[in-house]
């Protein structure tokens, strides 16, 4: 049992038999009544985000997940399937688990992490930073801007960034996916 004065960014709940993890938190104290902690909460399996009221030190049933390296091997068109290193089982995980943001730089063969709870991988996680390969993009012409200027590439798992002119196609770049931010050439 944890209390709220416990919370942190990505500590998971346990609420009414859900998964919940902890997006954002703020504590609250009025001139007048009691504090209270204002929180955003994301359920894991699901994804659906939800607002929440806590009284100031209200008991809550944190849950521990361990983190498990997974490899990425297909989709069939209604799954991402996954392999478990450590147990070489197969892992089917809904899209929508996943997320979008996620599923633009997933690639055959990536290593992720898996998110584990009982025994079963219920979320997976991307790399930050990837090295992906250019596949698309329109050349970079000399004296086309007064400061250095960015176009866009199309990348081998279909994610478009804004790379700097003297990238080229098939050269392969640094991202960092959270931010959808070309970092550097590899």
């Amino acid at each position: 049992m944890a209390s709220t004065a416990d919370f942190r960014n990505g500590l998971v709940l346990a609420i009414d038999g859900q998964l919940f993890q902890i997006v954002y938190f703020q504590h609250v104290k009025p001139g007048k009544g009691g504090a209270f902690v204002r929180s955003k909460l994301k359920n894991v399996k699901t994804g659906a985000v939800i607002d929440r009221t806590w009284t100031a030190g209200e008991r809550v049933n944190e849950v521990r997940l361990e983190r498990r390296p997974v490899q990425y091997s297909y989709h069939d068109g209604h799954h991402y399937h996954f392999m478990d290193m450590q147990s070489y089982d197969d892992i089917p995980i809904d899209g929508e688990v996943i997320g979008d943001d996620q599923l633009r730089y997933l690639k055959e063969g990536m290593e992720c992490s898996g998110l584990v709870h009982d025994g079963t991988v219920i979320q997976v996680e991307l790399p930050f930073f990837i090295e992906l390969q250019v596949v698309e993009t329109d050349p970079g012409v000399r004296g086309d801007t007064a400061q250095g200027g960015t176009k866009p590439a199309k990348l081998e798992t279909g994610a478009v960034v804004q790379v700097p002119l003297f990238v080229e196609q098939g050269e392969t770049v640094r991202v960092d996916r959270r931010e959808d931010k070309y970092l550097e050439r590899v």
